[in-house]
C-alpha cells in the first residue's frame, strides 16, 4: 500500500465505486444497495460500470458512469463479448482503460471500492491493474478496498491465490466481507486468508430491508436471478405445477437477461394459476407473503429469503465448475431453512419430491443472522475514513 495520505476532511467523502457485472445482474443489485445505503449516510458515491444495461440499477440518487459494456459468452466465463456479441479486441479494451482512468481522475475520490477483483474479475485486470497503479501515483491517495459476497469460487488454477495476496498487500486498505461471520468466514472459501487477516472486515450479510406486504399474493414463487441461465429451473418447475395440488397459484419470475424465445415459450405453456413476469421490483414483498421460493442460491436471492423468512427450495447453479451457490445452499440447508435439489438431478419426479419436501420445512423463526449488510459497510467506511484522516492530522 502507498504511504500517501490525503490532507482534508470532506464532510462528504467522494467514493469512487467499480463493479462489474458478466452474466447475471447479483453483482450490481448488491453492490447498488451498498451504495445506497454510503448515499444515505452521507457519502457522495459515483459508481462505474461495465456490464450490460440493468433497469432499476443503480438506484436513483447514485451518479452513475457507463463504459462500454461487457459480458460472458456462455456460463463458462471463458471469454468476454461487446454488446452486440463480438468478442472484445485490445482496441476495445484499450478504450474502457482510458475512460475508466478519466473517470478516476474526473473524480478525485477519497475512497475506492473495487468490488470483487482481485478475489475474481481477472477478466478486467487490462483495466483495473492500470487503475491501481494511478491510484498509487496519486498525490492524494484515497483509500482503496474489495468488497467480496460471502463464499467465493474454488480455485482451479494454481498459484492464484498466492497472486490475490499479492495485489491485496500491496494495493488494498481493506478486505469487507458482505458476511456474517457465524454463517461463513473469508478462509473457508479462501485458503490463504490467514495471510491477510488484519484486512478482513465483515460487514455482515446486504439484505433489503424487511419487505411490506405486496397486493398480489401467490403461494409459491419461482425465480430465475438474472435469468441468463434459468430457463432450466423455471420450466422444471413449469413442468410439475399441475401435479402439485396442495399449491393453487404460482408466480415465475424469469429474470430481464432470459432469451426471450424461451421467455415466449415460457409463457405460452403457462396454464391456470400460474403467472409470468420478466421482472418484478416487490419480489421481497412476494417472498413475504409466499408458501416457497423455489430458486438458484445466488446471493441476493438468499438474502431476500433470509429476510422475508421463506422457507425454501434452492437448484444452486453449478455449470462449468461453478461451486459458489452449492457452498451456500449447503450451508442454509444445515441451519434447516432450505431443502437442496442439484442441478444435475433435475426432474419431473425430483422435483416433485423436492418441492413437497421444502413445503413440509418449518415455516423459518428468528433468523439468528446479520442481514444489516449494506448500512454495516457505510459505518465501516465511515470509520476507516475518519481514522485516517485523524493519523493524517496527527503526523
Amino acid at each position: 500500500m502507498g504511504q500517501k495520505r490525503l490532507t482534508s476532511t470532506r464532510s462528504a467523502p467522494r467514493v469512487f465505486f467499480y463493479v462489474q457485472h458478466l452474466l447475471g445482474i447479483g453483482h450490481i443489485a448488491r453492490a447498488s444497495r451498498v451504495a445506497s445505503a454510503l448515499v444515505t449516510d452521507g457519502f457522495d458515491v459515483t459508481m462505474v460500470t461495465g456490464g450490460m444495461p440493468v433497469p432499476g440499477f443503480p438506484a436513483e440518487g447514485i451518479r452513475h458512469i457507463e463504459l462500454p459494456p461487457i459480458a460472458v459468452g456462455d456460463g463458462s466465463f471463458s471469454g468476454l463479448v461487446d454488446a452486440t456479441g463480438k468478442p472484445v479486441d485490445d482496441v476495445f479494451k484499450d478504450n474502457r482503460a482510458s475512460m475508466l482512468l478519466g473517470a478516476y481522475h474526473g473524480t478525485r475520490p477519497d475512497i475506492v471500492i473495487i468490488e470483487a477483483f482481485p478475489f475474481g474479475r481477472r477478466q478486467v485486470r487490462f483495466e483495473l491493474m492500470p487503475l491501481l497503479s494511478a491510484i498509487e501515483n496519486s498525490t492524494e491517495r484515497p483509500l482503496v478496498v474489495t468488497s467480496l459476497r460471502d463464499i467465493l469460487q474454488e480455485r482451479a488454477k494454481p498459484g492464484r491465490d498466492e497472486e490475490t495476496i499479492k495485489l491485496v498487500k500491496k494495493h488494498f486498505d481493506a478486505i469487507l466481507v458482505h458476511a456474517d461471520p457465524n454463517f461463513v468466514r473469508l478462509e473457508d472459501t479462501f485458503p490463504l486468508a490467514e495471510q491477510i487477516r488484519q484486512r478482513v472486515i465483515y460487514t455482515g450479510l446486504v439484505a433489503p430491508s424487511k419487505p411490506a406486504a405486496s397486493q398480489d399474493r401467490f403461494d409459491v414463487v419461482v425465480s430465475a436471478g438474472g435469468g441468463a441461465v434459468g430457463a432450466t429451473l423455471i420450466r422444471a418447475a413449469l413442468d410439475v405445477a399441475s401435479q402439485i395440488e396442495r399449491v393453487e397459484s404460482w408466480c415465475l419470475i424469469t429474470g430481464p437477461n432470459m432469451p426471450q424465445a424461451d421467455f415466449d415459450d415460457i409463457s405460452a405453456r403457462a396454464g391456470s394459476g400460474v403467472s409470468v413476469f420478466r421482472f418484478r421490483k416487490d419480489f421481497a414483498s412476494l417472498l413475504s407473503g409466499a408458501r416457497l421460493s423455489i430458486s438458484q442460491a445466488g446471493y441476493n436471492t438468499v438474502c431476500d429469503i433470509l429476510q422475508a423468512k421463506c422457507r425454501s427450495l434452492l437448484i444452486p447453479f453449478a455449470t462449468g465448475g461453478e461451486t459458489e451457490q452449492g457452498a451456500r445452499a449447503g450451508r442454509l440447508a444445515k441451519l434447516g431453512l432450505a431443502h437442496v435439489l442439484d442441478e444435475s438431478a433435475i426432474s419431473k419426479e425430483s422435483m416433485v419430491e423436492a418441492i413437497n419436501r421444502a413445503l413440509d420445512l418449518p415455516e423459518p423463526g428468528s433468523i439468528d443472522l446479520d442481514l444489516d449488510g449494506a448500512r454495516g459497510t457505510a459505518a465501516i467506511l465511515r470509520r476507516l475514513y475518519e481514522e485516517r484522516e485523524f493519523d493524517t492530522l496527527n503526523i
